[in-house]
């Protein structure tokens, strides 16, 4: 059952994203997700908060929210009906400390991990209130027809949660993706995106969920993936429930 309208569906197609105002889960279910954020960053030890990729590779209990009917209703009108979970990632921007996040594409870092990039979709899930003073994600829309921009290295990189950005961005056209807790941001993975220091004196933290459409081949598998819906149409993905 799509969670998306037909308009929507289009506006996304056209723009490379879509802002989703409702709420992704139960209020018990997102509950429980945000104490098992709590628990990854309790044990982060010397990770930064924005640091903690592929949780669910380590904790099972994270698959009863990425495998979701809930998530998959959102995605499955924007890549279709055979879904993989290729990623997750909790990335949190602390008080007054978060780093910035420079402008950029998925796909960029992605070259090597798949053969195709039109259907990859991230569901950008708020753990808390952002919006523009704690850093919340911004993106430049209908930026999604490449994928591959020129970047330029940062000579500071440490201070951003990345060494890189692509040149010359046009920030008069950003949109910033301000939610609330519970509800998401679906992007493309080639849409140009960043975000902003967290200068607030609030916490901006997320669950990043990423999937794709299985037609295409995840090329370097670096960890399991699973099958969330549908069939595996290009053959040689090896989900690990497939």
């Amino acid at each position: 059952m799509s969670r998306l309208t037909r308009t929507e569906v289009e506006g996304y197609h056209r723009d490379g994203y879509h802002r989703f105002t409702e709420q992704v889960f139960a209020k018990d279910r997102m509950d429980r997700l945000g104490e098992i954020f709590e628990e990854h960053v309790s044990a982060a030890g010397t990770k930064r908060t924005d640091e903690l990729d592929t949780p669910h590779i380590e904790d099972e209990r994270l698959l009863e929210f990425l495998l979701a009917e809930e998530v998959a209703d959102l995605v499955q009108p924007l890549i279709g009906p055979d879904i993989g979970l290729f990623s997750s990632h909790f990335i949190a921007k602390e008080p007054r400390t978060g780093r910035p996040t420079p402008w950029h594409e998925d796909s960029a870092f992605w070259q090597s991990r798949f053969s195709d990039f039109s259907r990859i979709v991230t569901v950008w899930l708020a753990l808390d209130d952002v919006d523009r003073e704690n850093g919340c994600m911004a993106v430049i829309p209908g930026t999604h027809d490449n994928g591959f921009s020129a970047y330029r290295t940062l000579s500071d990189g440490d201070s951003y949660t990345f060494e890189r950005e692509i040149e010359g961005v046009d920030e008069s056209s950003a949109v910033y993706l301000e939610l609330r807790r519970g509800q998401a941001s679906l992007h493309d993975s080639r849409i140009i995106h960043g975000a902003k220091a967290n200068t607030s004196p609030r916490r901006r933290a997320g669950y990043t969920m990423r999937y794709f459409d299985t037609s295409a081949r995840v090329l370097r598998q670096e960890f399991p993936v699973w099958l969330v819906r549908g069939v595996d149409k290009d053959g040689g993905n090896g989900f690990v429930n497939g």
